[in-house]
């Protein structure tokens, strides 16, 4: 529409700010669904360790097999091996939730394309625990060389043998959930947004070093194969690329909505149309006025010489 002088140019409205208890619901649902569906994806366990062999023959022929010598060092060195059993414990589900809270809070206009990500990235991910049941390293016999640091440090922290759950609780998670690693998938998500959202150079390189540090835990404690952590950083990638589309969708469905529930609404309900005001209310000014006199334009074209307008001023005097 053309821009006409007195009358502003109409600008697209302004898409509201998430509510945050719209979306903390939102994301325990997500999660809780998500939860619940890795914990119904267990495969069986023969299936399970055939595929973690599998993988571990495909590195040793890539020459890709690094979570050997990581997994000796956290063995052999509790000063490594401890912090490392609590960052995969604690990091996962603190990091995660802080950089969420940050987006919503910092970056309003970032939020809801970066939880979309996100969470179709995880649905993903459970797609891939149901399709590949995958035994991780530290469950394989000893005779290949793993050994389970979580269950050889759980006498310094909260967890047992069976995982990262709290002891006691070990039979409420999927054990044999390692492909992909959604541990390295989630990191990379923090450190990209802090990469490029944050304004402070330290959060910056924090970003970028923490999938880095959270690949090396996930091997070390032997926790995943290599190929589990390049697969969460695939899932990413592809949640990534189904970011806009699904806010597109997301998008025509509101409005869709928009319209049905706007047709539905009875005529005399609806507001109508607002009207800009009149400035100068029919008032006219004179030449050599600076101000409209109190005077109409019915006033003043019926007025003959020698008579007094509404104003009391005699219509020869002005």
């Amino acid at each position: 529409m053309p821009y006409r002088a007195g009358v502003p140019p109409q600008s697209p409205r302004p898409r509201a700010r998430p509510r945050w208890w719209t979306e903390l619901t939102l994301l325990v649902l997500v999660y809780a669904a998500y939860s619940l569906g890795r914990l119904l994806a267990r495969g069986d366990m023969s299936t399970a360790v055939d595929h973690g062999l599998a993988i571990l023959r495909v590195e040793k022929a890539l020459l890709l097999n690094a979570e050997h010598p990581l997994n000796r060092l956290f063995t052999s060195t509790p000063a490594l091996g401890i912090p490392a059993d609590f960052a995969y414990a604690s990091l996962h589900y603190l990091v995660t939730p802080a950089v969420l809270v940050w987006l919503f809070r910092r970056r309003p206009a970032r939020y809801r394309a970066a939880r979309t990500w996100l969470m179709l990235s995880t649905v993903l991910g459970l797609a891939g625990f149901t399709l590949l049941p995958t035994c991780p390293p530290r469950l394989l016999e000893a005779g290949y060389g793993f050994v389970d640091t979580m269950a050889q440090y759980s006498a310094y922290g909260w967890w047992g043998d069976e995982a990262s759950a709290p002891r006691g609780l070990g039979g409420l998670t999927n054990q044999y959930a390692a492909m992909p690693s959604l541990h390295v998938g989630w990191a990379l998500w923090c450190g990209v947004l802090l990469w490029r959202h944050s304004r402070n150079p330290l959060m910056k390189w924090a970003g970028a070093g923490y999938p880095l540090f959270t690949t090396a835990v996930v091997m070390g404690t032997a926790n995943h194969y290599f190929l589990d952590a390049v697969a969460g950083a695939a899932v990413m990638g592809v949640g990534a690329l189904l970011t806009r589309p699904a806010l597109r969708a997301a998008e025509f469905v509101r409005g869709s909505a928009e319209r049905v529930r706007g047709a539905a609404e009875p005529a005399a309900s609806r507001t109508p149309p607002r009207k800009d005001p009149i400035v100068s209310g029919g008032c006219e000014t004179s030449a050599g006025e600076r101000f409209p006199g109190q005077r109409t334009r019915t006033s003043t074209s019926g007025t003959t010489p020698g008579t007094t307008s509404a104003d009391d001023t005699p219509a020869t005097a002005r």
